[in-house]
């Protein structure tokens, strides 16, 4: 099973549509998890015409996407139990208050955005995943997102682009 990640994608301030990079993997996609930070309902219409869409809202998502959007959601998919939130908030790092949003759940892996630093580490036995973002590179020489494949094994990897 192939999940294809995405994190603040802020279209249409940073982008006025998705890039053809990331197009190519949806088309192969069987689900897609956005981290938060959409800006905009038309993201969430066009990723659904290539697979079903798991996502929650951000810190710049309004009424209209959290209308439609939780903050925090958990999915079980292949056999393991993926926790998506943006990661927003007040003190602490991005990392550590991703990792409290969850705290008491066993889950295999946290899919977080917010910060636009792709990230692949292990707290414990959860996987943190931040995919980047396809639009705000800030000061990265790429932009970036991610692919998930669900098998025996959970596996996990970024992709850079120009």
């Amino acid at each position: 099973m192939k999940l294809v990640v995405l994190s603040d994608t802020h279209i249409p301030k940073k982008a006025k549509q998705l890039p053809e990079r990331l197009t190519e993997e949806l088309t192969a996609a069987d689900r897609i998890i956005h981290a938060g930070d959409w800006q905009t309902l038309d993201v969430y219409e066009e990723l659904k015409t290539f697979a079903p869409v798991h996502g929650v809202y951000g810190n710049v998502d309004g009424e209209e996407i959290q209308s439609v959007f939780p903050e925090k959601q958990i999915i079980e998919t292949g056999g393991f139990r993926i926790g998506i939130v943006h990661g927003h908030g007040e003190k602490k790092t991005t990392e550590k208050r991703v990792v409290e949003a969850f705290e008491g759940e066993e889950l295999d892996l946290i899919v977080f955005g917010h910060s636009h630093l792709p990230l692949l580490r292990f707290v414990k036995n959860t996987m943190l995943f931040n995919p980047g973002s396809v639009t705000d590179k800030r000061r990265l020489p790429r932009y970036s997102f991610g692919i998930l494949t669900l098998g025996e094994e959970l596996h996990a990897e970024h992709v850079f682009f120009p």
